[in-house]
């Protein structure tokens, strides 16, 4: 592996290795020959940990000595991914760090592959969430990531048979080397019983919940380093833990059930991410697991805040709460009720103190994601929040009459309860200051479409943020040999100035530099096929084109669409064996969601197109496919690395951002994909001369949906390869022994059961337009030079993609956050 262009700020090599071998001996009895290398990467790790350490003392010194506005990030997710190597580039000791392990007879990459990536987060939503705390930390700003610390996160994928299998991902095995446990923290979470009324000395109503069961929420820090700053901010999951952790007079009266209820109630809450919620335990224990870790995070932050001052009205002035999407839209009604019921503030006085703390990040079009609440759950399990969500609601619809008088179909749309609903968006959008998109065209669709009476009514409060990544994992940590070829010819300021990477437009038509480009990216496919040859048992041949669509399966990102259009291809080169054809290698990675039906079927199909055509010696080798088990940010950076095709192909309109889409492209991927989400945004910077877009626009995908006027099976009828590819579903080509295997995915294209709408994602009117843009990939592909100017000209042009922009375009309009000053350089080990 090549060296890594990062320079130690300070870093004692010596002093390094003699903690290292000292770990291996005090943690495990042994010699450095002796350990496991398991016990290596620990022992590597908390080396590592304790410079972290000082230089995180450091930064919470000087967040006390400053007292900077902080943001407080809440979400669900963080994708955080493997932490040692990140860790070690942010502190700019990589390369001392592969030297010193390298005296010691120790292999780094052996060592980082030792980590689990930590079961944090799921999709894209996790991922950027990782990247904007990657960020703050490296621009120097106070910020607290705010979690769940999952032990099984959602859930690790096998693929047995070609079916996806959910097993736990039990990435806390070896422990956690980095992270912090912090008992003196803990906070109380309150779940059900009732609420009681009484009158205090001075007649004011006092609100008492009472009857209910709790959990004790237990903080776990862990450092967010940044990049050669020396700043280090936190990222704080919350585990939970029984207030009695065994009632042993329950046990010997015989009540076994009874004994262990307080256990049961902490561990479901942080068993798993994203619980199956198709039956109502599974929505119960999703509304809890929102509710502890807002609940935590918000008694916490005012915890902090009262620490160092005194009026508690004006908390606004040093925190906000970014609401990242749905999930943690209970913080409005949490900090409500601390507010009111216990600093004793009026209902005005708290409204306007939450009214100026929280922010909202919608990051989705799709309705299923607007979470919504039955009201009898939501006001059972927590009561008090759903008296002060009432209040909310009455209160905000007569703003609405008074805006719309007599307008009951607006207070139908806006309202926040209402069809026997609680509506989290709603509430977001009524109660924060800030609501913005994900990327520029998806909020002209909130604006426009989705939340239109929203936006009527209270326009100034709407904003588009695109969204960014961080290149010091996707590209500095992810693609070495790429990111020292950057360096050495523009310099190392990308690292930190993302746009500054477009000094390598002056090379796109430099032919060494073209060669030397594509030779980086071969020997990144090699390394991509030696992992698939592995992990699959596939032999891939690294010359074919890598063409690569990695994501979370949802029908609307149409995973389907592809693997149909291979089908296509295989059925033309049966038909042709003579064709003229360029090799391609056609790679999935993707989770599907443990109660989506037809998206775990769709992994099928793929693994069974796979089996027939890997298999098929006709073809000698022309098409592959493979399908990466268990997609994750790890083998991620390998993904986008090698790609040579980045297959961006949702239902116009459907996509708010992608983030995948900028992975690719920093990394010399040419974007094959419709005009969705951030997708417009990469071919208005790089040219579309640079990119191949096919398919419906969004504007012609709402009509059709709006006004009707697709039928699906027109074009079954009238087009014989789309037929024959459909037909395939159904007479057992890919399921001999049992032909009505995939029916569910030819029902849903052409609506036979009548039982839905049909092909909802417009896959058959896409297919020829997608089909003709795979042609051009493939004429585009052969001539190697045009190809090589167009992938460098992706990365000259990625400079607008990285988070570190996205973030200080959220503290410029929204949050107004301070840069934090160190006093003294980053700390190195003692």
């Amino acid at each position: 592996m090549p060296k890594k262009t990062t320079q130690a700020t300070s870093f004692d090599k010596e002093l390094f290795k003699r903690s290292v071998l000292y770990n291996v001996k005090t943690l495990y009895r042994k010699t450095l020959s002796e350990a496991t290398n398991q016990q290596i990467f620990q022992a590597v790790s908390y080396a590592i940990k304790d410079q972290i350490v000082e230089n995180w003392m450091e930064t919470q010194k000087a967040y006390e000595e400053q007292d900077p506005k902080a943001v407080y990030y809440l979400s669900m997710e963080f994708l955080m991914g493997r932490a040692l190597g990140n860790n070690m580039i942010n502190l700019r000791a990589y390369k001392e760090v592969e030297e010193a392990l390298d005296e010691l007879g120790v292999d780094i990459n052996v060592i980082e592959d030792q980590e689990m990536d930590a079961a944090l987060g799921n999709g894209g939503l996790g991922r950027l969430a990782a990247c904007f705390l990657d960020s703050l930390a490296t621009l120097g700003y106070s910020a607290y990531g705010c979690g769940i610390r999952y032990r099984y996160g959602m859930f690790k994928q096998e693929i047995r048979d070609g079916y996806q299998v959910e097993v736990p991902d039990n990435w806390l095995e070896n422990g956690n080397p980095f992270e912090l446990r912090r008992p003196e923290y803990a906070k109380e979470v309150k779940f059900g019983g009732y609420i009681n009324i009484y009158q205090d000395e001075n007649g004011k109503n006092v609100f008492k919940q009472e009857g209910y069961q709790s959990v004790q929420a237990i903080p776990y820090d862990l450092p967010v380093v940044g990049y050669g700053n020396g700043i280090v901010n936190t990222l704080r999951i919350w585990d939970a833990q029984p207030v009695e952790c065994f009632q042993l007079d329950s046990f010997d009266k015989g009540d076994y059930q009874k004994a262990v209820e307080q256990e049961n109630l902490a561990r479901n809450i942080v068993e798993v991410l994203y619980p199956n919620d198709n039956h109502y335990a599974g929505k119960e224990l999703r509304l809890k697991q929102q509710y502890f870790f807002i609940s935590a995070s918000v008694q916490a932050a005012v915890e902090k805040y009262m620490k160092k001052h005194g009026d508690i009205r004006k908390f606004y002035e040093k925190v906000t709460f970014q609401l990242n999407d749905t999930h943690p839209t209970v913080a409005i009604a949490e900090l409500m009720r601390i507010l009111m019921d216990e600093y004793g503030l009026s209902w005005d006085e708290a409204w306007d103190v939450t009214t100026k703390t929280c922010a909202y990040t919608n990051h989705t079009i799709m309705a299923e994601a607007l979470e919504k609440w039955p009201i009898e759950l939501f006001s059972r399990l927590l009561p008090r929040i759903y008296q002060i969500v009432e209040e909310i609601n009455r209160r905000f619809i007569e703003q609405i009459n008074a805006k719309y008088p007599g307008n009951q179909e607006k207070i139908r749309k806006m309202a926040i309860i209402y069809d026997g609903q609680v509506k989290m968006a709603h509430l977001a959008i009524c109660a924060g200051y800030s609501v913005n998109g994900v990327a520029r065209l998806h909020t002209e669709i909130l604006k426009n479409q989705e939340l239109k009476d929203f936006y009527e009514m209270m326009p100034e409060k709407f904003n588009n943020k695109t969204n960014g990544i961080t290149q010091r994992r996707f590209l500095l940590h992810g693609n070495p040999l790429l990111a020292d070829w950057v360096t050495a010819h523009v310099g190392a300021d990308w690292i930190t100035d993302l746009p500054k990477i477009e000094k390598l437009k002056v090379y796109a038509d430099d032919e060494k530099a073209q060669q030397e480009f594509m030779n980086i990216k071969y020997q990144n496919k090699v390394r991509l096929a030696n992992y698939i040859l592995e992990h699959n048992g596939i032999e891939v041949d690294p010359r074919s084109i890598f063409d690569v669509q990695v994501k979370r399966l949802h029908e609307y990102k149409r995973q389907l669409l592809n693997i149909l259009h291979v089908m296509y291809l295989y059925n033309e080169l049966k038909e042709h064996p003579d064709m003229d054809f360029y090799p391609r290698t056609f790679i999935f990675g993707a989770k599907a969601a443990a109660g989506y039906k037809n998206a775990k079927l769709t992994i099928k199909l793929i693994n069974a197109v796979a089996d027939v055509v890997n298999n098929d010696e006709s073809i000698g080798g022309k098409i592959k496919v493979v399908f990466i088990e268990n997609y994750r940010v790890s083998n991620a950076e390998w993904i986008f690395a090698a790609a040579d095709v980045s297959e961006q192909i949702s239902t116009a309109s459907k996509e708010a951002s992608g983030t995948g889409n900028m992975k690719f492209m920093l990394n010399g991927a040419l974007t094959l994909g419709t005009m969705d989400g951030a997708n417009v945004e990469i071919v208005e910077e790089v040219g579309e001369d640079h990119a191949f877009i096919f398919g419906l626009s969004s504007d012609e995908v709402i009509r059709y949906e709006n006004y009707g006027g697709y039928d699906p099976t027109e074009i079954f009828n009238n087009d014989p390869d789309v037929r024959k590819v459909l037909m395939q579903l159904i007479n057992g080509t890919y399921a001999p022994h049992d032909p009505e295997l995939f029916r569910d995915l030819y029902n849903s294209l052409l609506n036979t059961q009548c039982t839905a709408k049909a092909d909802t994602y417009f896959i058959l009117k896409d297919f020829r337009s997608y089909a003709d843009a795979q042609k051009k990939v493939e004429a585009a592909y052969r001539d190697e030079k045009s190809w090589a100017k167009s992938a460098i000209l992706n990365v000259a042009c990625s400079g607008k993609f990285t988070s570190d922009r996205t973030i200080q375009e959220y503290v410029d309009d929204i949050w107004k956050l301070d840069k934090v000053v160190l006093s003294k350089k980053p700390a190195s080990k003692k």
